[in-house]
């Protein structure tokens, strides 16, 4: 048996268990069995994004002894299109050269 962590954060609290598994446990496995969907219904266990201490992950990753695996909530805005967006305002705004590093 190996001892990880399983993390969940919202912008006003965060979830943190400490799971005992088997070696050779996927990171998927490792959170369905934790109980943390059970604690956290914004959880879809059916489109989960995860990660391994701050890296993205696919579901069959291996975990290790001491490993951190945190859900991922979905993104709500596209994040090239957040950066467009604050482009674009700059350009309104005449700060372009701070923006862009000098480029147009």
């Amino acid at each position: 048996m190996i001892k990880v962590e399983v993390v969940f954060a919202l912008p006003e609290k965060a979830t943190s268990l400490t799971v005992d598994v088997a070696e050779g446990t996927s990171a998927e496995h490792v959170v369905l069995q934790s109980g943390i969907i059970e604690r956290c219904p914004e959880i879809d266990p059916t489109n989960l994004t995860l990660g391994i201490w701050n890296r993205t992950v696919k579901l069959h990753q291996v975990v290790k002894e001491g490993d951190r695996i945190e859900v991922y909530r979905p993104l709500i805005a596209d994040p090239k299109e957040a950066r467009r967006r604050r482009a674009d305002k700059a350009k309104e705004e005449g700060r372009a050269n701070k923006i862009t590093g000098g480029r147009a």
